[in-house]
């Protein structure tokens, strides 16, 4: 099924698909203050949280991590996990999977009586207004820019170990296709991976070749400009 042109109502808010290709879907997700997501896992994908706005908690069946701008976080397959908007004004959210399947869902705790029901049906749809976030590939060797959620989104074709040089290194890198590898084309860091770039930079030493199809984005808030 194609999510490209619909948004998603949740009692907690709602979510669209921003950005798929065949081997990852990103989504944008706002949660209202004071709500949160089931407490749920994917049993076959693995997934990756960025925080655009607001502040949230991200649980897990025995901890709790606060998060803010621009914190990460990846989840692996199977591990149950919910996010609390904290702040007043909701939180905003990419989340990454890999592989795509937006059904791949199991829900074990639920605010809104979830427990146990898959992913939302037809019922749950709306078309999606203009205003939503579509993200393209850029050309080789280009950048497009795109403004949400009061940050800057940059979205990168590069082709060289060399752009790891570009960024602080406390800074974020989400690969949307491609990816770090070794000598013999094992990926080490690939698509649907949220990695800071202070350990890009120490697999760099080591690990210097890039697919030469590699598109990346990075994430700044407006308000540090």
């Amino acid at each position: 099924m194609s999510y490209k042109q619909i948004i998603v109502k949740k009692p907690w808010g709602y979510e669209y698909l921003a950005y798929e290709n065949e081997h990852v879907a990103l989504w944008f997700l706002y949660i209202s203050h004071g709500q949160r997501t089931s407490m749920h896992c994917h049993p076959n994908k693995t997934t990756g949280l960025v925080i655009l706005d607001g502040s949230a908690e991200v649980s897990f069946l025995r901890d709790t991590f606060k998060v803010s701008p621009i914190d990460k976080m990846m989840i692996r397959k199977g591990l149950f996990h919910s996010t609390q908007a904290t702040g007043e004004s909701g939180v905003a959210v990419f989340e990454i999977e890999t592989p795509v399947d937006k059904h791949d869902l199991v829900r074990l705790q639920d605010s809104y009586g979830r427990e146990g029901k898959p992913y939302e049906d037809s019922t749950f749809e709306a078309p999606k207004p203009g205003d939503c976030l579509w993200i393209e590939d850029p050309s080789a060797n280009c950048t497009n820019i795109y403004n949400i959620a009061n940050c800057i989104i940059s979205i990168s074709n590069v082709s060289d170990i060399s752009f790891i040089e570009n960024y602080q290194s406390d800074k974020i890198i989400m690969f949307l296709r491609g990816g770090l590898l070794t000598d013999y084309n094992i990926n080490v860091a690939g698509a649907g991976d949220v990695v800071e770039v202070k350990v890009l930079k120490e697999l760099s030493q080591v690990f210097k070749k890039v697919s030469p199809d590699t598109v990346i984005m990075t994430m700044e808030r407006s308000d540090e400009q």
